[in-house]
């Protein structure tokens, strides 16, 4: 545990703490479930005080990297840091609409076309297979009419996660599903709700897979960004009709 650490820099130094803490955890060098040593020892290697190494503390709890406990046999545990949590913090920013529409759709357009067009380098006969069971099943929320909304928004989630699962980085999978998995607030709250936009959501994700199980790139990306141009289109119209949205 001694080397860990160095003495922290007399510049704020609580922020210099947290940084050779987590970076000691993101390195592996601390693993999830081990017992950081006490305050005492801490500030020892810190060579800080008992308050600048509370502040530190405080900000690595807040981040879900350590857990503090009170009852007997307690103290600082270090957690599983992984791309789970990171996906749900990038989920509350999204949920708590700290990401403007404009912030959403532009990175949405950029990623989400990137990410069908090297979904459409890698996809195999399986991969085709499953999407297009997943249009099928959209096909069948769509006889629902808008009875069938929820259902198709489900698996809108599920078509748009999996072309990142076909893309092959699991940093797109995770932002992707994140992103995803709250959007539906802001088609709740710009309430775009109707049967011509099941239509054209169902339309795009058919053109999307299609175009992924031909292996063209260039079209599915295109597709891509088109889908997500048109519905924040609609939100934006929403928006401009309704300022107090």
């Amino acid at each position: 545990m001694n080397s860990h650490f160095q003495r922290a820099k007399q510049t704020r130094m609580y922020q210099d703490v947290v940084e050779q803490m987590q970076t000691a955890i993101a390195e592996g060098r601390m693993c999830p479930g081990e017992l950081l040593p006490s305050d005492q020892k801490l500030c020892e290697m810190f060579q800080t005080d008992e308050d600048t190494l509370g502040e530190a503390l405080r900000i690595l709890e807040e981040k879900g990297l350590i857990e503090i406990r009170l009852e007997a046999g307690g103290g600082a545990f270090v957690k599983d840091a992984n791309a789970e949590l990171m996906a749900e913090n990038l989920a509350m920013l999204i949920r708590s609409y700290t990401i403007s529409l404009e912030h959403l759709t532009e990175f949405r357009e950029t990623v989400e076309g990137t990410v069908a067009g090297l979904a459409a380098q890698r996809t195999t006969a399986s991969d085709n297979q499953k999407m297009a069971k997943l249009v099928e099943e959209a096909a069948l929320c769509m006889e629902k009419g808008l009875d069938g909304w929820n259902s198709l928004v489900q698996i809108d989630e599920k078509i748009h996660t999996g072309i990142a699962r076909i893309a092959g980085n699991p940093l797109f999978t995770f932002v992707l599903h994140s992103i995803h998995d709250s959007i539906h607030r802001y088609y709740d709250k710009f309430q775009i709700i109707g049967e011509t936009e099941m239509d054209e959501n169902f339309q795009d994700l058919h053109l999307i897979v299609e175009a992924i199980a031909d292996r063209d790139a260039e079209r599915a990306q295109k597709y891509a960004a088109e889908h997500v141009r048109r519905f924040s289109r609609y939100m934006e119209q929403k928006k401009r009709t309704n300022p107090t949205i």
